[in-house]
């Protein structure tokens, strides 16, 4: 090892430490959540907040998930049709607007990307009153449609910033071969976008899983997701914020696991692309 190498590697241990110390801080609400959703009743209270608990019981997780375990099924309805379809929608889309130039495509990618712009509250009277005369005002489809509708302008772009840095050589020599559109994007597209459809599929999942605003006016009480029902464990003169703080712990676990279990494929898919703009 030369000394120059072990100059860089000698100065990469020292940005370890304010990493490390950002990653503690950010910690620091989960640690709250899981001490306090440990303790008993008795136990909560901003002046031993910071205290761990006299003993450890499951007791607050279990009567958190006798309450939410409908709404996470019903979270879990939602946003995986959503995220699956969204992210098909929007690699069709990236892959004709990339590598099948059509008359207008430079006006079609703006105003698809104009929807990213839209602010929610403008269009909640409008959406309620469309629901309503579809038939989905009330339902776990109705919400469903609305995050892939949503959803099409962020994946269209990632999709097609992916697919404009594949050589264009390839899709000629499997147009050569005679594939045709559809067999170009199966063939070989399809297999080079698992980056980002990993990136997507993130991206779309946690956006409709932490969705409250949409659920809240969408969705009658029985298929509430679990943000709002997580909003409605809280009492009206008590608060067992004990059982409060292992709801919200619950109710991050899914978005948790697709972090731990993917990030490194989301790192991936940025690093190959598909976020450049």
């Amino acid at each position: 090892m030369t000394a120059q190498t072990a100059g860089v590697h000698r100065s990469r241990k020292w940005v370890y430490i304010p990493l490390t110390m950002m990653a503690l801080f950010y910690l620091l609400p989960m640690f709250v959540m899981l001490n306090t959703g440990f303790k008993s009743f008795e136990e909560v209270s901003l002046a031993t907040m910071w205290e761990l608990p006299s003993a450890l019981s499951l007791d607050n997780f279990t009567a958190a998930w006798e309450i939410l375990s409908p709404n996470v099924w019903n979270s879990l309805k939602i946003v995986i049709p959503a995220a699956t379809i969204s992210s098909i929608l929007g690699s069709i889309n990236g892959y004709v607007l990339s590598k099948w130039k059509f008359p207008g495509a430079n006006i079609v990618f703006p105003v698809l990307l104009f929807g990213m712009f839209i602010p929610y509250q403008s269009i909640l009277i409008p959406l309620v009153d469309v629901m309503s005369r579809i038939g989905l005002a009330g339902s776990i489809w109705g919400l469903v449609l609305v995050h892939v509708i949503y959803g099409i302008p962020i994946t269209t772009l990632i999709f097609r910033n992916y697919y404009a840095a594949v050589p264009d050589s390839l899709i000629e020599a499997a147009t050569v071969d005679g594939a045709g559109i559809w067999q170009v994007y199966w063939r070989v597209l399809l297999p080079l976008s698992i980056p980002a459809f990993v990136v997507v599929y993130i991206w779309q999942f946690t956006s409709a899983w932490n969705d409250f605003l949409f659920a809240v006016l969408l969705t009658s009480t029985q298929n509430w997701p679990v943000t709002v029902a997580l909003n409605n464990m809280a009492g009206s003169q008590i608060i067992a914020w004990n059982v409060q703080m292992a709801g919200s712990f619950l109710a991050a676990v899914p978005t948790l696991l697709i972090y731990i279990f993917l990030g490194r494929y989301f790192l991936r898919g940025m690093m190959t692309g598909a976020l450049k703009e």
